[in-house]
């Protein structure tokens, strides 16, 4: 009795400049090796606009709408302002790529905040998160989709805030136990007012400007001080 025998899978290559992605859509391609991550990023470069994360094979390509620019720019503008203001140090590193190999995890926020940690890693060209801290703030515009797989992420590499801005609502989320739990309130800026505040200039910023809007950010925030 002769075994039928099946031909191997076949494994297609292609180039990434064959990668087309629609503003305000997600790709995954499934079992991307760690070396073949760390290759994707160094062809890429650091021009892309492109969002990436990466969570044990699966590889995860977010490409943002300009209105998705738009709110991330703003909110963290008002979060420049606002440390400002408080005359707290800080170090923004916008969407830089945070992976550690030991967890076959990495991510890249829309923007995100070294606060608490900012001495830590002052004056560092290159970050490691297996020695290095992770930002303490991450900022994520979910208003083209809500990924699983980045807030899994944040968690993994224990990013001590995740706020999510959906272009209605900003949802601040809190690490506790290597789980996120939402609440309505930062410990980082705990002022109960905060939250629904930034909101509500992110969106004023649509119809009176966005200089307008973080003067009167400014303002505000001189009040509560």
């Amino acid at each position: 009795m002769q075994l039928e025998t099946k031909p191997p899978p076949v494994r297609a290559a292609f180039d990434l400049e064959q990668l087309d992605i629609p503003p305000g859509n997600t790709v995954q391609l499934r079992n991307i090796s760690w070396e073949m991550f760390e290759n994707i990023l160094e062809a890429l470069g650091e021009s892309y606009a492109v969002r990436l994360a990466y969570d044990n094979g699966i590889l995860e390509f977010k490409m943002p709408l300009s209105g998705h620019e738009d709110d991330k720019e703003m909110i963290g503008d008002l979060v420049k302002a606002l440390l400002e203001e408080l005359d707290l140090e800080y170090r923004t590193l916008g969407s830089t790529t945070f992976k550690n190999k030991n967890m076959a995890r990495g991510v890249e926020p829309d923007q995100c905040f070294y606060i608490e940690n900012e001495s830590a890693i002052r004056g560092k060209r290159s970050l490691d998160l297996s020695v290095d801290p992770p930002p303490d703030l991450a900022i994520e515009i979910d208003n083209t989709s809500d990924s699983r797989t980045r807030i899994d992420n944040y968690e993994a590499l224990a990013v001590p805030e995740l706020w999510r801005y959906d272009g209605k609502k900003l949802q601040v989320s809190r690490l506790q136990k290597g789980k996120y739990v939402e609440s309505g309130l930062s410990t980082i800026f705990p002022n109960p007012q905060l939250i629904a505040q930034i909101t509500q200039f992110v969106q004023e910023s649509q119809t009176q400007g966005k200089v307008a809007a973080k003067k009167a950010f400014i303002a505000w925030v001189r009040e509560q001080l």
